[in-house]
C-alpha cells in the first residue's frame, strides 16, 4: 500500500464522474432532465433554462440547491424526474471492482445524488454490495458538497475517524471539507465540467485521471 495512506480504513467515493469516467457523459442525459424541468417551472425557453442550471451548479453546489433556495421546490419530484433516465452508457470495469473489493476497511459512498439514482448506477457498474452505506443527498439535509456540514453529518452519524480516511472526488472544490477535517484526499482529475474549478494544491494529497490504476498502486496489484 502506498506508505501515505497506510493508516487508512475507511475508503469514501464520490458516485458521478468519480466511479466510472467523465467521458461516459452521464450528466448529459440529467442535464436534458434538468432543462425540461427548469422551463416547465420557469415557463422560459432552452437556452434560459440552461444557463440558470449552470449557474445555480456553479453559485449553490447543485442545480438543486439553487431551485430550492430560489424557488422553493420539492427536493424529491425534482430528483426523481431528472435521474430518470438509461443507464446503458456506463460499463463494468472489472479491474476497478476487484481494486475497490481489495481495499481494507469500511467503503462509503458520498454524493450529491440521491440513493435511488447511485444504487441504480453501482448496479450497472456492477458494483451492488461493494460499499457500505450511501450518504446521499437528503442525508445532508439538501445542502450538497462542498458545504461542510455534509462531512461532518457523515462522520457523526456512520462512526468515521476523518484522520483515518481517504475520499475520492472529481469535483476539486469538494475536496478541500475533507481535507480540513483531517481526510486524506483523492483529486481524480478526469474530465468532469468544472472539476478544476478551485483546485488548490494545499487540499489535494493526490491527482489521478483514472481511478482504476490508482487503487491498483495502493493495494499493490500493479505489474
Amino acid at each position: 500500500m502506498l506508505a501515505a495512506l497506510d493508516h487508512v480504513d475507511c475508503w469514501i467515493f464520490d458516485l458521478d464522474n468519480t466511479l466510472y469516467p467523465a467521458k461516459a457523459d452521464l450528466f448529459a442525459l440529467i442535464d436534458v432532465k434538468m432543462g425540461e424541468f427548469i422551463q416547465g417551472l420557469l415557463g422560459c425557453d432552452a437556452d434560459v433554462a440552461k444557463a440558470t442550471q449552470k449557474r445555480y451548479f456553479m453559485e449553490h453546489g447543485t442545480t438543486l440547491s439553487g431551485l430550492m433556495h430560489h424557488h422553493g421546490i420539492e427536493p424529491r419530484a425534482f430528483l426523481d424526474y431528472v435521474h430518470d433516465i438509461s443507464m446503458d452508457r456506463l460499463e463494468v470495469d472489472e479491474a476497478l471492482n476487484a481494486h475497490i473489493a481489495a481495499l481494507p476497511g469500511r467503503r462509503l459512498i458520498f454524493t450529491n445524488g440521491d440513493a435511488a439514482y447511485a444504487g441504480r448506477v453501482l448496479e450497472k457498474l456492477g458494483l451492488s454490495g461493494a460499499f457500505e452505506l450511501i450518504h446521499d443527498i437528503h442525508a445532508c439535509q439538501y445542502i450538497p458538497k462542498p458545504d461542510p456540514s455534509g462531512y461532518a453529518e457523515l462522520c457523526r452519524v456512520h462512526g468515521v475517524d476523518p484522520a483515518r480516511a481517504a475520499f475520492f472526488e472529481d469535483m476539486a472544490r469538494n475536496l478541500k471539507p475533507a481535507k480540513a477535517i483531517g481526510m486524506s484526499t483523492i483529486w481524480v482529475n478526469n474530465g468532469s465540467e468544472a472539476g478544476n474549478h478551485e483546485h488548490h494544491p494545499d487540499f489535494i494529497d493526490f491527482e489521478t485521471d483514472h481511478l482504476t490504476p490508482f487503487l491498483a498502486d495502493i493495494i499493490g496489484e500493479r505489474p
